[in-house]
């Protein structure tokens, strides 16, 4: 069997069987994330919410998507049919991709590489032409106008967003997220990069946000138009993939936040076991964080989106790069950071 494995098929065979496991992970994982959205959108909002479809309504995920799947589907007339069923699958494809880099445990991860963070960013950037097409296919233009508006605002947001990793990877040294972790092991709590960069941790939590379209930010979908934007024009699975594409980003970015900021796998108390359990815990209160911001927040107009996004976010991240950069250049990478958090 080693043997076996050790050929390029064994190697081909364990790395696809890896990426399945992730994936049908992630799936059922996010089936049950969209009820506990829409119960914590119905608690803050006192009423049931999703209780009727399985044991307190646990299988209301799995009627829609069945629900999805035996609907027809119904191509615009005049549309590009091939961007038109392409646009969908670009974007339920590309955020799965970028889950091959995330680390669940030490040594638990798919592609271990040293570029991780430039991976996922390649990655994310090119989900915004799965919206343009998805508008521009549809052969309307209320649709191609929430395209163009939902990608000026994620290309907007990941400036913010790799300015402030840049602050992460300076005080680390390294793009490899499971190098990141290791440099918050320590004492607990008191090691994650959660404290010295604790202001930071607020403006990419808004800023995943907007790059995902989540509500306060989702501004694709104008109350002015009466339409959902982008993928006003599609229903059953292609409308499927978009919704599932949006999601998958989010939990992505709940990925991204836990092993950024919060220590990944780490144990939040020393003594306790690190483990993949934790991994886990982080991502669901982040997502929690997620839903409550979609319950009680009112939307932005857009002007005031991209006002923050140019004039607030870009000042503050790249101030923080600069800080970062100066403390680092009288300290090796990470070491300063590493013995603020300590108190040493």
């Amino acid at each position: 069997m080693d043997q076996f494995l050790s050929t390029n098929l064994g190697i081909a065979l364990l790395v696809a069987g890896q990426c399945l496991l992730v994936i049908v992970c992630l799936l059922i994982a996010l089936a049950f994330l969209m009820y506990a959205d829409r119960k914590i959108w119905a608690a803050v909002q006192m009423r049931r919410g999703p209780n009727v479809v399985g044991p307190f309504g646990l299988l209301q995920s799995f009627a829609d998507f069945l629900k999805y799947i035996v609907k027809e589907i119904v191509v615009p007339a005049g549309a590009d049919r091939t961007v038109y069923f392409l646009a969908p699958l670009l974007s339920f494809i590309l955020p799965v991709i970028a889950w091959v880099v995330i680390p669940w445990n030490e040594g638990w991860v798919i592609s271990d590489m040293n570029v991780a963070i430039l991976f996922v960013f390649a990655v994310s950037s090119l989900e915004v032409y799965g919206i343009i097409m998805g508008g521009w296919a549809s052969n309307s233009k209320y649709p191609f106008l929430g395209s163009l508006r939902s990608a000026a605002q994620m290309i907007s947001y990941e400036v913010s967003l790799g300015l402030i990793i840049i602050g992460i990877i300076i005080s680390t040294g390294s793009m490899n997220f499971s190098e990141i972790v290791r440099a918050q092991d320590g004492a607990g709590m008191l090691s994650w990069y959660i404290l010295p960069h604790f202001p930071m941790f607020f403006l990419f939590l808004i800023s995943a946000l907007a790059e995902t379209n989540r509500p306060p930010f989702d501004l694709p979908e104008a109350e002015s138009e009466l339409v959902a934007g982008y993928q006003v024009e599609y229903s059953s699975t292609p409308f499927l993939l978009f919704m599932i594409g949006e999601l998958m980003a989010v939990v992505l970015m709940c990925a991204l936040m836990a092993v950024l900021f919060f220590g990944g796998w780490l144990s939040p108390i020393e003594g306790l076991p690190d483990g993949t359990l934790w991994m886990v815990i982080k991502m669901a209160a982040l997502f929690f964080v997620f839903a409550m911001v979609k319950a009680i927040t009112p939307r932005y107009r857009y002007d005031q989106l991209m006002r923050i996004g140019w004039k607030v976010f870009l000042p503050l991240s790249l101030a923080w790069v600069v800080i970062v950069a100066f403390l680092a250049k009288f300290e090796v990478a990470g070491g300063f950071w590493a013995r603020w958090a300590i108190g040493g």
